[in-house]
C-alpha cells in the first residue's frame, strides 16, 4: 500500500497565529484530514509539525509513504541532508530542534519520501492543505506553542 502525505503550514505575522493542515489519502481509496493551531508560533514550525501529526497518523510501517510539501525548509533538510550535520552538531545555532528532534524516530521507522511542491499553484491537496492551516490558525482560544514560546 501506497500513503501519500499533504502537507503545509501558516502563520500570520511570523511569528503570530498559526495552523498547519495534512490531507492523508492511501492508494487503497481512504482519504483523512487534520488541522491544529496555535496562537503564536511561525510558518516553518507549523510546516515541521504537519509532517510529524501526518506520520504519526499512520498505522503501519508496510506501507511506502510520500511527504508532499510545499516547504524547501523542510523539503531540502530531508533531501539534501542537512538534517543529518544538524543533528551530528547537535543543532547548534539551529532552529526548531525540539521539533527536528520528534520528526526524527519518525523518519526512521516510516522511511518516507520527501516531494516538494510549488504552494498556491492550484495543486488540490496543496491548497486544501492551505485552507486548512490558515482556518486553524483563526480559530478562537488557541493553544501555545510551548517549543516556541519557551524559546522567546
Amino acid at each position: 500500500m501506497r500513503v501519500t502525505i499533504y502537507t503545509d503550514g501558516a502563520a500570520s505575522g511570523n511569528p503570530g497565529p498559526g495552523g498547519y493542515g495534512v490531507v492523508l489519502e492511501s492508494n487503497a481509496g481512504h482519504r483523512k484530514e487534520l488541522n491544529g493551531g496555535f496562537r503564536k508560533t511561525t510558518n516553518n514550525r507549523m510546516e515541521l509539525l504537519a509532517v510529524i501529526v501526518g506520520l504519526r497518523e499512520l498505522k503501519s510501517t508496510e506501507v511506502a509513504v510520500t511527504v508532499v510539501s510545499d516547504s524547501k525548509y523542510v523539503v531540502d533538510a530531508i533531501n539534501k541532508g542537512w538534517l543529518r550535520s544538524w543533528v551530528k552538531k547537535g543543532f547548534k545555532d539551529k532552529k526548531n530542534p525540539d521539533l527536528w528532534r520528534l520528526m526524527i524516530p519518525l523518519l526512521d521507522k516510516y522511511n518516507p519520501t520527501f516531494q516538494w511542491v510549488k504552494g498556491h499553484n492550484n495543486h488540490p491537496q496543496n491548497e486544501r492543505c492551505d485552507a486548512l492551516a490558515v482556518q486553524a490558525s483563526k480559530q478562537p482560544n488557541l493553544p501555545a506553542d510551548t517549543g516556541y514560546e519557551s524559546s522567546l
